[in-house]
């Protein structure tokens, strides 16, 4: 609200109501004494209603006085300099009516496309307001002090009660919770944290106590990054606006070249009366100011770009913005993309079954001295079954890309490669799934056992293919380095229309530059680091889970602040819109002047229907058209389909 307040409250404001509450006291005062009046050359009007009408002019023109006495100075044809010729002239010609209403008029246009430009921006700005003023930090003797939050330090140990927000981003060290990251990720349904994870400045722990460690200060928390970068972004002109702003040093001095023929051809060829052609020249003048044809694009990419911002896609500009709106092909990773990126046990095969558990418990507390994923998977699997790993492990030695070996409570444990293990019973071999990875392990007291590992696959992942495919979006290709029978799988399961297996990341560059060639514009999703030259070379990289790496968000063209990939149709579509809307915006005003232009010569719009009509109407109308952005959303909730094929 306090954004709101600021521009209904500005001098700004207070001038444009001042103005429209003197005119109105003209308006009684004409009432009151209906007395005629003729209009002329230099026929300024002193009764009580002119004088009234000339104060509003004058309040109202305060507004934009310096920007039209620069633009005399100057001689730069501009709306400021448009609409202050207008007063000045209208007053001298005896119609200070007419100049108030250009003045108050032109001041509420003004007043509100500030309005909605800071409405747009301020759906990224208050989320900086989320982040407490103070912050419990940790004394090394237990105790606690409150501080300010700019003054915590990377290193610094903060405590969070449930229903706080927490003060900085940083590493949970103690206790669990449900922490509300929309203010970064756009994503509604709380995040379960626990020791070991991070979190982010301007979150909410809705229901636990948290102790977490600083790991950066407020001026370099990722919710004052993101602000930082889409006030950036908002600075970075798309080509059609440079376009329009090109267009409009032309119009508007052709314009007002034609306006001065009006005034002066006409009555010299006998035609009318000298001053009923002035005022329809000053009249086309107003007409000519291109207010809403200069605001129809930026206003609605502002507008665009903080509704990607509140949804958790960071896009980052105008330019981004065009280009993701063209684009008719899409390539994406596998690994960190379309999949979890987190290895997952799926199934466990023990020989004889009877040791079944025994057997778990040896392997997790063999691998839990590993620090490999498939160690880490096969432990989480345990602990999901209530099998705390033993704390016990002699002769342990690890074999990079092979397994580990170890002796568990007097009990020689090998796990790794078929390679590494050695020949194994058939029966356990048989119904192995493809596509999958298999861990193989063995013990010397005769057990035998083959793991089945799997990286799954997201669960919104199969709603995507046909999202893009909705939206025109075809082909989708998958592009990993993966081997082909682990691709095919995932991408058959997610339904791509292509698959490109064994790639390094030349080959991924060469990919892109092909697709670009047969498809014209091209997006990729990577995850920003790997991915980085394919990422780069297409006409849009698209980065994935940016919110936790900074050079992701720093370097991409797209950031997906959380790991979702609904947001990716939700860009398309709106980056889209956002197109539409800019062309039915130009097009619109165009077509309003170019109407109200020949009103204009013809003697039928005066100068206060082309200030309702051309000026407050046309910038309202564009305005408004780009605020409907904010009502396209992302798809809430996590799709109901299963994690990945078995083996994907």
């Amino acid at each position: 609200m306090t954004a709101r307040r600021s521009v209904w409250t500005a001098r700004f404001a207070r001038r444009a109501y001042l103005s429209g509450a003197l005119g109105a006291a003209g308006l009684v005062a004409a009432w009151l004494d209906p007395s005629p009046y003729a209009p002329g050359w230099l026929a300024i009007r002193t009764d009580g209603a002119g004088l009234l009408y000339a104060a509003a002019a004058l309040v109202g023109g305060a507004n934009f006085a310096w920007a039209w006495v620069r633009a005399v100075r100057t001689l730069r044809l501009d709306m400021n300099f448009l609409m202050g010729t207008a007063i000045v002239a209208a007053i001298l010609v005896g119609e200070p009516f007419e100049a108030a209403t250009l003045a108050f008029l032109f001041s509420i246009a003004e007043l509100l496309e500030r309005f909605a430009v800071d409405r747009s921006r301020r759906a990224v700005t208050d989320p900086l307001a989320l982040t407490p003023e103070q912050a419990d930090r940790l004394r090394e003797d237990g105790t606690v002090e409150t501080l300010p939050v700019a003054a915590l330090r990377p290193g610094d140990r903060i405590r969070v009660r449930a229903g706080d927000r927490i003060g900085a981003d940083g590493r949970v060290l103690e206790g669990a919770a449900a922490v509300n990251e929309a203010a970064i990720t756009g994503e509604s349904l709380p995040r379960a944290v626990e020791p070991g994870d991070t979190v982010y400045s301007g979150s909410l722990s809705t229901d636990g106590a948290l102790d977490i460690e600083v790991t950066a200060d407020a001026g370099h928390s990722v919710l004052a990054r993101v602000v930082e970068l889409v006030r950036a972004a908002e600075g970075r002109r798309a080509p059609i606006e440079q376009f329009v702003q090109r267009f409009a040093r032309v119009y508007t001095p052709g314009v007002t070249a034609l306006a001065l023929l009006v005034i002066v051809m006409p009555p010299a060829l006998g035609l009318g009366d000298w001053l009923d052609w002035f005022m329809r020249g000053i009249t086309l003048l107003v007409v000519a100011c291109p207010c809403a044809l200069v605001i129809a694009t930026p206003v609605t990419v502002v507008s665009a770009l903080t509704s990607a911002a509140r949804h958790g896609v960071l896009i980052k500009g105008g330019e981004h913005l065009e280009r993701l709106g063209a684009v008719r092909a899409l390539a994406t990773d596998k690994t960190g993309t379309l999949t979890t990126g987190r290895l997952e046990l799926t199934r466990l095969k023990v020989l004889p079954a009877a040791n079944e558990q025994g057997m778990l418990r040896l392997l997790a507390t063999l691998e839990a001295r590993s620090e490999h994923p498939v160690g880490e998977a096969i432990v989480r699997f345990a602990a999901a079954r209530g099998i705390v790993p033993g704390s016990e492990v002699v002769d342990f030695k690890s074999h990079p890309g092979k397994g580990v070996v170890g002796r568990v409570d007097g009990v020689l444990v090998v796990a790794g490669t078929e390679r590494l293990v050695g020949e194994t019973d058939a029966a356990l071999l048989g119904g192995l799934e493809a596509g999958a990875m298999h861990v193989y392990a063995t013990t010397d007291t005769g057990t035998a056992a083959v793991v089945t590992l799997v990286d799954g696959v997201r669960p919104e992942a199969p709603d995507l293919v046909p999202a893009l495919h909705k939206l025109g979006v075809r082909p989708v290709v998958l592009l990993t380095g993966d081997r082909r029978e682990v691709a095919e799988t995932v991408g058959g399961f997610v339904g791509v229309d292509e698959v490109r297996a064994r790639l390094l990341p030349e080959d991924k560059l060469a990919a892109i530059q092909e697709l670009q060639r047969r498809y014209g514009s091209v997006a990729m999703i990577g995850d920003g680091i790997n991915d980085a030259p394919a990422l780069a070379e297409a006409s849009v990289g698209i980065a994935m889970g940016a919110v936790g790496s900074p050079a992701t968000i720093e370097t991409a063209d797209v950031a997906l602040m959380a790991d979702d990939l609904r947001r990716v149709p939700y860009a398309i579509a709106l980056a889209r819109r956002s197109r539409r809307t800019v062309r039915f915006n130009i097009a619109a005003a165009l077509l309003l002047k170019l109407v109200l232009a020949a009103g204009a010569i013809l003697g039928v719009v005066n100068l206060a229907v082309a200030v309702v009509a051309g000026d407050m109407g046309g910038s309202l109308l564009v305005t408004l058209n780009a605020m409907r952005l904010g009502a396209l959303h992302p798809p809430d909730g996590a799709a109901a389909r299963p994690h990945g094929p078995r083996g994907g």
